[in-house]
């Protein structure tokens, strides 16, 4: 069933809005000046709150997909179980929606429960809508006014929403969080949480617990210094705000422009009452010279206390970054695991980087328990950007992009593997001298994504990117799926309770993999766009189907390939 709707003045902003790469990085044009609301049927959305115990459960409830990664823990699986390794060669597409982007179509949708079940889903530039989830059909939509001298390093994302009560909370590219009812879409209250002229910006999906809304910062390549932040739900007042980088470990004024910004959703640690945060790269984050040190906490993983933002621990991936190697993937929590090697029995930390390797770490110290196998080729790994003169330069790889960038991993409890979607490109790289100013790329260096064939080393296997089971255990790749294409592979998976896994990939296709063996059971070719979104899943007992929904279309990163602007749900009836 498509559901274009012309009329709808809110997706006709989003769709007449214009996203382009200039010299300062991807500026948006065009954007509305006021926010634009448009409503059609809003009676449908069935009033109740979403309370703190649904959320609490959202991972074990079968109907629910209530914040991005469906459960604080970060697990992105369903236990709705319908769809089976026997009958997933039965699933069809139930419907897909024009969503009217003319930009990103990262992220995951999320789902409230009820009769009808509501979708809220976004999109770039700072566009969510409310979606009759069973029909495909638009209740509200809103566009947030995209100021033009935003700049953005990579793309105008928006990775989804966060609810709570009778509100839906959004991020907007200005580094503001927007509280939105979830009725009506009116707006409830705006916070800026930094001044997006210096570079700052938001793009990920917040998350709320008990009240609170917890948001960070964007905008390491223009030399900002990162935050994570928290904010009262009902009124969008700050309650605490936490530098990531200790100034006292920083030398001179490299700490006004120290990066170390936290640019994914967090993890929520209910047991321990912590955050673990992805912190991302120190600035400029090619030429290390004007940053001398370990540039703490960079390119780590670091724990904070949800009711002060104190600062517990934190764990480092790559000391004095020179490579764009910054801590993307939203973090895991994994319950009661076992780790002969240690002796070890209990909850742990989990992650993957752009260094490739894996990390399973102790959740109340950081501790490092399991340091995996790389999940990519490792070539010229960390190799030294010369600082003789500006001409120096090589080929690395993993490149800027890892690894293990920002897309979100799943995990089986049943199987206990995690399952991530990597890329293995080489990309070119010479740093040089740069000066810092305020809302301008600080790089310091200089980077080919499509570096010439010569240069790349004769070891590379030629394979761009791989979906891949790790064991967070051992650190063991069980299996890998190499994914061959002239674009970047970006998204997330989901696992279910039948033991599949769903990925799409970059040229269009969406799979159902036995997530045990790797072997393909299902595919679909949805567009000769790629598909840049993370799947979610949920049952409705009314239809009694289970459905995979997944948006279809490009990022900057993916830029090789053409736009798309669809969202695609698919379904099977028990």
């Amino acid at each position: 069933m498509a559901a274009d709707k012309p009329e709808d003045k809110a997706i006709r902003a989003a769709s007449e809005t214009i996203v382009e790469e200039t010299d300062l990085g991807y500026q948006v044009f065009n954007a509305p000046d006021e926010p634009v609301l448009h409503q059609t049927d809003t009676d449908r959305i069935p009033r109740f709150d979403v309370t703190q115990e649904m959320m609490n459960e959202s991972g074990a409830d079968d109907e629910s997909w209530l914040m991005f990664a469906n459960n604080y823990e970060a697990h992105r699986h369903t236990t709705a179980d319908v769809i089976t390794k026997d009958n997933v060669d039965r699933l069809t597409l139930e419907y897909e929606l024009t969503v009217g982007a003319n930009s990103s179509m990262e992220g995951s949708p999320i789902v409230v429960p009820g009769n009808p079940p509501v979708m809220y889903q976004t999109n770039g530039p700072s566009h969510v809508k409310a979606i009759d989830a069973r029909e495909g059909e638009v209740l509200w939509s809103y566009t947030y006014p995209a100021p033009e001298d935003a700049v953005l390093c990579c793309d105008d994302n928006n990775r989804g929403v966060a609810v709570w009560r009778d509100k839906v909370y959004m991020t907007s590219l200005d580094s503001g969080v927007q509280a939105l009812n979830r009725y009506t879409g009116e707006e409830e209250w705006y916070t800026s949480t930094a001044d997006y002229k210096e570079g700052y910006s938001a793009t990920w999906a917040p998350i709320v617990y008990d009240g609170v809304v917890f948001t960070g910062s964007a905008g390491g390549e223009y030399g900002v210094r990162g935050f994570h932040c928290a904010l009262d739900a009902e009124t969008g007042e700050e309650l605490w705000r936490t530098q990531t980088c200790p100034e006292e470990e920083y030398v001179g004024e490299s700490i006004k422009q120290s990066g170390g910004t936290n640019w994914m959703s967090a993890t929520l640690d209910r047991e321990r009452e912590l955050l673990y945060i992805n912190v991302g790269n120190p600035s400029p984050d090619f030429n290390g010279t004007v940053r001398p040190g370990p540039n703490r906490n960079t390119c780590s993983t670091v724990a904070i206390d949800i009711h002060t933002g104190d600062i517990q621990w934190a764990h480092q991936e790559s000391s004095h970054d020179l490579w764009d190697y910054d801590a993307g993937m939203m973090r895991m929590i994994l319950r009661d695991v076992e780790i002969d090697a240690r002796d070890y029995t209990g909850d742990v930390v989990y992650s993957a980087g752009k260094t490739s390797w894996s990390y399973t770490m102790h959740p109340d110290t950081g501790d490092l328990l399991v340091r995996g196998e790389p999940i990519t080729q490792q070539i010229n790994f960390m190799k030294m950007v010369p600082h003789v003169d500006e001409e120096r330069d090589y080929v690395m790889l993993p490149g800027l992009l890892g690894g293990q960038d920002w897309q979100p991993a799943s995990y089986d409890p049943n199987t206990g593997l995690c399952y991530h979607k990597t890329l293995n490109t080489p990309h070119w790289i010479k740093w040089r001298n740069e000066e810092y100013q305020p809302g301008e790329k600080f790089w310091g260096g200089v980077v080919d994504v499509e570096p010439n064939e010569e240069l790349i080393p004769d070891e590379y296997n030629g394979h761009i990117s791989a979906i891949a089971a790790v064991d967070p255990t051992t650190g063991k790749v069980v299996w890998r799926d190499w994914i061959d294409s002239d674009r970047y592979l970006w998204g997330g998976t989901m696992t279910t309770a039948s033991g599949l896994l769903f990925a799409g990939t970059q040229n269009g296709d969406m799979i159902a993999y036995d997530n045990e063996s790797g072997e393909r059971l299902w595919e679909y070719n949805l567009s000769d766009k790629a598909i840049a979104g993370d799947p979610v899943g949920w049952y409705d007992p009314v239809t009694e189907k289970q459905y995979v929904a997944i948006q279809v279309g490009g990022s900057g990163f993916v830029g090789r390939g053409p736009r798309g602007d669809r969202l695609a749900v698919f379904s099977l009836k028990a």
